[in-house]
């Protein structure tokens, strides 16, 4: 995909002094070559580091050549698409910037495709393949596997998220002193949106956790037949608003937690969740799995809106906590 690489209009002669001219004056034989093209100016870089700064504050694509890449970036400002040459080839594999993710994002906003993240652990287990602490982040058609988080977010309630046909492998972790990592874990952002993707074999914590206001939870798989002591499949710690509905949940058996597939309100009631709505989900166990279940439990006493949903045996509807 490509967009038009944009500077700020206020800071029009310095961005020619200190970007333009540079980038378009250096003849071809000079340019620096490596895995990182900013597309609308047609330059490589050698780091992502680099890709991120030609940028700046401005609007810029950036694609990724095939291969793996023991590189990371923080992106501080601007509009930054990371996007790989050939999807699912360009792998983002064990390092951390910040001691945090392989992209650090806080700039105005960013969107990642066809990327793979693998293998990012950090001294506080929350090595994330994103890790999002401002501004709007669009994800597709991208992998995250064998780390400690897959995406973790800060706060901003006047943003969004997006996760559209993704797949999360083996995440999650519960050995941090400061609590669990999950796949996805959602800060108080405004909305969260996560569809036709997949979640399976989780290491620890849950699935998709989220504390924004609303969620858009549709058309997932989640498959926790080979978790490994796993919690919930969804948890809204402090309730949302929105809707769960076309997914398929399978709970497997090695859980640390398998009293609910999604939970509610279980931190307090920061959100309200009265218009929260549940249906069209297919929720089973896996096979050799025992235990009864429920497959929503709710400690905020305000969700009414769980509709016909196809449950197996064992498994209540609805259960006030």
């Amino acid at each position: 995909m490509t967009h038009a690489f944009r500077l700020p209009l206020a800071a029009a002669a310095l961005a020619a002094a200190a970007v333009s001219a540079p980038l378009s004056a250096a003849p071809a034989a000079t340019q620096p070559t490596g895995p990182y093209t900013v597309v609308e100016i047609n330059r490589s870089y050698a780091t992502l580091q680099e890709a991120v700064n030609a940028i700046g504050v401005g609007m810029g694509t950036i694609q990724v050549a095939a291969g793996s890449h023991a590189d990371c970036a923080v992106q501080k400002s601007g509009i930054v698409t990371y996007t790989a040459a050939e999807p699912g080839k360009a792998v983002f594999d064990g390092k951390a910037c910040e001691g945090k993710a392989a992209l650090v994002l806080r700039g105005r906003s960013a969107k990642v495709e066809g990327l793979v993240f693998a293998n990012i652990k950090v001294a506080d287990f929350n090595g994330a393949g994103i890790r999002l602490e401002k501004g709007n982040l669009t994800v597709s058609q991208s992998w995250f596997r064998d780390s400690q988080q897959g995406i973790l977010t800060g706060q901003d309630p006047a943003g969004t998220v997006s996760v559209d046909k993704s797949t999360f492998t083996r995440l999650g972790t519960c050995q941090g002193a400061g609590g669990c990592a999950h796949s996805i874990y959602a800060g108080g952002y405004g909305a969260v949106s996560v569809t036709r993707s997949r979640f399976e074999a989780g290491r620890g914590g849950h699935y998709l956790k989220s504390r924004a206001a609303t969620v858009s939870v549709l058309d997932n798989s989640f498959d926790d037949s080979a978790g490994k002591a796993t919690n919930y499949m969804i948890d809204l710690p402090g309730g949302a608003a929105g809707r769960i509905a076309g997914n398929i949940f399978v709970q497997g058996a090695d859980k640390e937690n398998h009293s609910a597939f999604i939970a509610i309100s279980a931190e307090g009631k920061t959100n309200p969740s009265a218009e929260l709505v549940i249906e069209s989900n297919d929720a089973r166990f896996a096979p050799g799995v025992q235990w009864a279940s429920v497959f929503v439990a709710d400690w905020s006493g305000q969700v009414n809106r769980v509709g016909p949903n196809a449950l197996a045996t064992r498994l209540a509807r609805l259960e006030k906590r």
